[in-house]
């Protein structure tokens, strides 16, 4: 049976290391603050947004929500980018996606300044990551680096599976991995022979949005599998992408959905944001 790895409690003790770190900063009156932009009425995404705003009260971040109407152009969109940019109370700028469809988030993402881009998708961190300097790195990837890190996982030399290539988990995790000399394998849609390649990972990655789709059949004895999924199936229930109950047979490690990768994505935007004030000064 498998090591359940708890990305909950391993979230707290981060968050209660942030709170020391963001005390400190006050004593020399940087005061880190988040500016947060949600355009809509998306029901998970007030949830999300509920969560960080939780998060940084918990640590001592200053909060400020910025509530757009689900018509607004996307020049009025930019102009708050940019004033929020100049400002300089405001360390770190969170655009919730998604967003209306007639709105380019692309073009919303590369006008953060890349210094207050605390979700890690400004063109300049993304290359950034790629050519291995010092940047802000997409949460969700990074709290599954350091959830390997914390558990003393090794990731130097193994076979490393990602199922998913987006841009906000796939491709920088994947980056991620190969900074940490792992030989990493990106999966999607369009592969071929996906349990030949999923069956070879030492550390396998499901992060593709589709409930329970990784099968103990598609995974290696002793195999760590990190789950980064969270879809609803019809009865309500919160699943991740993986098949819990058999691959919890088989592999050495692996994350819950809930109370696995996504207590860890918040923690790392608020590790970005307390970042983000200590470069500001």
């Amino acid at each position: 049976m498998a090591i359940i790895i708890d990305g909950k409690s391993l979230a707290k003790k981060i968050r209660m290391e942030l709170k020391e770190e963001a005390d400190k900063l006050k004593k020399k009156n940087i005061y880190p603050k988040l500016a947060v932009i949600m355009v809509g009425d998306d029901k998970a995404s007030k949830v999300y947004v509920k969560n960080k705003s939780k998060a940084c009260e918990e640590i001592g971040i200053q909060y400020e929500e910025f509530l757009l109407d689900a018509n607004i152009t996307m020049d009025e969109l930019l102009n708050l980018i940019d004033d929020l940019n100049k400002r300089k109370d405001i360390h770190g700028i969170l655009l919730q996606s998604p967003i209306p469809k007639h709105l380019d988030i692309n073009k919303a993402f590369n006008r953060i300044d890349y210094r207050k881009d605390v979700d890690g998708f400004n063109p300049i961190n993304v290359g950034k990551l790629v050519i291995g300097e010092d940047c802000f790195i997409s949460c969700t990837p990074f709290g599954v680096i350091k959830m390997l890190e914390e558990y003393g996982i090794e990731i130097e030399g193994k076979n490393a599976v990602v199922i998913g290539r987006s841009n906000i988990v796939g491709k920088p995790l994947a980056q991620c991995l190969l900074s940490k000399n792992a030989t990493v394998t990106i999966c999607h849609s369009r592969t071929k022979n996906i349990h030949q390649i999923t069956n070879n990972a030492d550390i396998l990655i499901a992060a593709l949005g589709k409930p329970e789709y990784v099968k103990d059949s598609m995974v290696k004895e002793g195999a760590v599998v990190i789950d980064v999924g969270i879809n609803r199936t019809e009865d309500g229930k919160l699943v991740g992408d993986v098949d819990f109950e058999s691959v919890s047979k088989k592999a050495s490690y692996i994350t819950p959905v809930p109370g696995g990768v996504g207590p860890m994505t918040i923690a790392m935007l608020m590790n970005n944001v307390v970042k983000a004030a200590k470069m500001h000064k």
